[in-house]
């Protein structure tokens, strides 16, 4: 994958790598993020970030023992981590020279032809503005997510940014290091899936079950994401969050984490 060929890219980041499992924020890693896509973004490449957390960030400013189970206290807590997350990224990039907006997201903006229109356009103008869109569910007002059935959670729902925004590269940042045979915390023995260039039943097998206990995905999500981004001629990276600096190595080619293959034919 040479640098020429991924000019706009798209940067999913979970909840599992930007806290710790407090629920308080990662601030030297999401500092570091901040500064590599920056960083890329300075290089001349088009950055879009789809950034979970709302509700994990506001477990952790409000210090609470346990994520909640009831939906409207997870809207309370999603309205509260996200003005926090905001003021970070805010923060972060800012030291670097970078503006970023924010664009919240519900399903029925995409099913509407009308106003998937409208996002697209509003994308592109930051684009062209140079500015970086921070991309997340509206969950203060779209409980679908919250209770699994709107975009399904963030690794969908930037996929459907790719797709609509003709991404070069989708990269999910997650806290297991790509696409294994079996659960690596579980089986010392699991072996990596280096590239995966077909998503079938057996591959969907392996994902095995949901993440860790801040946030809502797993590998699962993260191979339907995988098929969504693949089907429109995308590529797409899981690879772990924990060095954000390995970003660098992906876009230069090195093999890092479970690389998908845009599908043969895909438009």
């Amino acid at each position: 994958m040479n640098t020429f060929q991924t000019r706009r890219i798209v940067v999913k980041v979970g909840t599992s790598t930007l806290t710790y499992e407090n629920g308080r924020v990662n601030l030297r890693r999401m500092e570091m993020l901040c500064k590599v896509l920056s960083d890329l973004h300075n290089s001349g490449k088009q950055i879009i970030l789809v950034s979970s957390g709302a509700i994990g960030v506001g477990v952790g400013k409000l210090k609470l023992s346990r994520r909640p189970t009831e939906t409207r206290y997870k809207q309370a807590l999603a309205a509260v981590g996200q003005c926090e997350i905001m003021f970070l990224y805010d923060k972060f990039f800012g030291e670097y020279n970078n503006s970023v907006a924010q664009v919240l997201m519900t399903k029925n903006i995409i099913t509407n032809d009308h106003s998937r229109q409208n996002v697209i356009n509003t994308f592109q103008t930051l684009l062209e503005m140079g500015i970086i869109p921070i991309v997340n569910e509206n969950d203060t007002v779209a409980i679908d997510e919250l209770v699994g059935e709107n975009f399904g959670d963030n690794d969908n729902l930037s996929a459907i940014v790719a797709d609509i925004l003709g991404a070069d590269l989708l990269i999910i940042l997650t806290d297991i290091d790509g696409l294994y045979d079996c659960d690596p915390r579980k089986n010392a023995n699991a072996k990596k899936i280096p590239i995966v260039t077909h998503i079938d039943d057996e591959i969907r097998k392996m994902a095995g079950g949901s993440g860790s206990n801040r946030g809502t995905g797993g590998m699962t999500t993260k191979i339907t994401a995988a098929a969504v981004a693949t089907s429109a001629g995308i590529n797409c990276c899981v690879m772990s969050g924990e060095n954000p600096q390995n970003i660098y190595r992906l876009i230069e080619g090195e093999q890092m984490g479970t690389l998908f293959t845009a599908a043969e034919g895909s438009v």
